[in-house]
C-alpha cells in the first residue's frame, strides 16, 4: 500500500512538473506577452515577468516594445520642380499597444517600413529642391504626420523620421557648382568695388586735407621717397617742386639788370 502511495505521488509530481514546464513563461523588462486562448485574445496584456498559461489551450506572442531604428530603403521619384533625385531616410518607432500590433495588423514592421516609403515618394513630389537640400527639419515633421496617420491603428507610435541623404544626377550637381562660383563671383565683385569705394571716399579726403595744408603734399612725397629708397635694387626719381622753381623765377626777377656778383654779395652784405 505505501508503495503504491509512493508511485502515485511520484507519477503526480511528475506530472505536475512536465505542467509546470509546459505552462510557465518568462517575460522580459522590454517585452510584453499577449495571450490567445482557442484563438481569442484572453485577458490583458501579460506584463515583464513570471507568468503562466494553460498548455495546448492558450499560446502567448510576445512584442518587442523598444524603439525599433528601420531604414527606409532609397526612392526615386520627380521634385515638383522637375529634378529627378534619390532620398532614404530613417524611421524610429516603438510599440505601444502590444495587443493592437498583434491583432490589428499581420505585420506592424513590414506595414511601417512601406508606409514609410509611400510616404516619402509622396514628399519628394509635393517638395522642391531647395526644400530637400535646405529645410529638411519641416519635410521630417510632415513626413511623420504622413506615417504617424495610419500607425496609431497598429498600436504603434513614430517616434522620430529623418531624411538622411539626397542623392542628385551628376549634371545637376555641376549646374549647382555652376551657380555656387557665380555666385561668389558676384559677392566678390560687390566686396571690391565697395572697397573701391570706401577708398576713393577716403583718397578724397586726404586731398582735400593736402589742397588746405600745401607742406602736407611735401611730407607725403619725402615719405613716398624713403618707402622707394628702401629697395636696393631701384632707381630713385626724385621730383622737382614746383613751388620752388618758381620762388627762385620770383627771386631772379627782383635783382637789377646790369649787377654784377660782387655787388649782390656787397647789397646782401649790408
Amino acid at each position: 500500500m505505501l508503495e503504491e502511495l509512493l508511485t502515485a505521488a511520484a507519477a503526480t509530481g511528475s506530472a505536475g512538473a512536465v505542467y509546470l514546464s509546459a505552462a510557465a513563461r518568462v517575460v522580459k523588462q522590454y517585452e510584453r506577452g499577449v495571450v490567445f486562448r482557442l484563438g481569442r485574445l484572453h485577458g490583458e496584456v501579460r506584463r515583464p515577468g513570471f507568468t503562466l498559461i494553460v498548455p495546448a489551450v492558450d499560446r502567448m506572442r510576445k512584442v518587442n516594445m523598444q524603439i525599433v531604428t528601420m531604414p527606409v530603403p532609397a526612392q526615386e521619384g520627380i521634385t515638383r520642380d522637375n529634378v529627378t533625385v534619390r532620398v532614404d531616410a530613417v524611421v524610429y518607432f516603438k510599440v505601444v499597444d502590444a495587443a493592437a500590433a498583434v491583432v490589428n495588423v499581420e505585420d506592424y514592421r513590414f506595414a511601417v517600413s512601406q508606409m514609410a516609403q509611400t510616404s516619402l515618394r509622396s514628399i519628394i513630389g509635393k517638395s522642391e529642391l531647395d526644400d530637400l537640400l535646405s529645410d529638411r527639419e519641416k519635410l521630417n515633421q510632415g513626413l511623420e504626420l504622413m506615417i504617424d496617420s495610419p500607425a496609431v491603428g497598429w498600436g504603434v507610435q513614430i517616434d522620430r523620421v529623418e531624411i538622411k541623404d539626397v542623392s542628385l544626377p551628376d549634371t545637376m550637381k555641376r549646374s549647382m557648382a555652376r551657380q555656387a562660383e557665380a555666385d561668389r563671383e558676384r559677392r566678390a565683385r560687390v566686396i571690391n568695388a565697395d572697397a573701391e569705394l570706401q577708398a576713393s571716399r577716403k583718397l578724397a579726403e586726404a586731398a582735400q586735407q593736402m589742397a588746405d595744408t600745401p607742406s602736407a603734399l611735401q611730407l607725403r612725397l619725402l615719405q613716398t621717397v624713403v618707402a622707394v629708397a628702401a629697395e636696393k635694387n631701384s632707381t630713385l626719381v626724385l621730383p622737382f617742386p614746383v613751388e620752388l622753381l618758381r620762388f627762385l623765377e620770383r627771386a631772379q626777377q627782383q635783382i637789377p639788370p646790369g649787377t654784377t656778383r660782387d655787388t649782390r654779395e656787397q647789397s646782401a652784405g649790408t
